[in-house]
């Protein structure tokens, strides 16, 4: 059995999309993250290399083994749209706004990734992490966490996407016999 402990990183205060925005995270919530170290099994601990995800990681990480920061764990893209809202988009080209959302796949924000981009890259570096130990901590985003769930339960993008995944939450995957399960979902310990 291999087990996944994704961590969402602690909250960022953005108002728009920040996907590779190099972002400080806001740890001053000692509390929650006191609750995620005692929950967390004494596995390593891997997260993105964006600054929001490593900071989380390493306030949660205490003994645990450190892994290399992992590029492949980071948001999604967002390409000419980082950090704007959706609503400015919108006024740009509201059809492409409305379908990287409504219906992703392949649509991607321009100069950005799509999902199915996201998702491919998610679940590669998350495979090959996996391979190395049977369980993992990984402090990553929104979209890789989405990603994950995606897959753990053989949903479309767009179910995926109705989950709420808070910051510093927990999200717990399990596979046994190459079948992925949710054993919870945007937990705060």
């Amino acid at each position: 059995m291999r087990r996944l402990w994704l961590v969402r990183h602690g909250p960022t205060g953005a108002k728009g999309m920040c996907g590779w925005t190099d972002l400080a995270a806001d740890l001053s919530d000692l509390t929650a993250l006191g609750r995620l170290d005692r929950v967390l099994p004494e596995v390593p601990v891997v997260s993105s290399d964006l600054r929001r995800a490593v900071s989380t990681a390493d306030a949660i990480a205490g003994d645990r083994p450190r892994l290399p920061h992992e590029p492949d764990l980071r948001e999604m893209h967002f390409g000419a749209w980082e950090m704007r809202t959706h609503s400015e988009v919108e006024t740009e080209d509201a059809a492409l706004a409305r379908a990287l959302w409504d219906e992703p796949g392949d649509v991607a924000p321009p100069g950005g990734e799509s999902w199915n981009a996201l998702r491919t890259r998610v679940d590669g570096a998350l495979d090959r992490l996996l391979a190395g130990t049977p369980e993992l901590v990984a402090v990553c985003h929104f979209g890789p966490i989405l990603a994950a769930l995606q897959r753990a339960r053989g949903i479309a993008a767009s179910e995926a996407f109705a989950e709420r995944i808070e910051p510093l939450s927990l999200t717990v995957l399990a596979q046994r016999d190459g079948v992925w399960s949710v054993e919870a979902v945007n937990q705060r310990p």
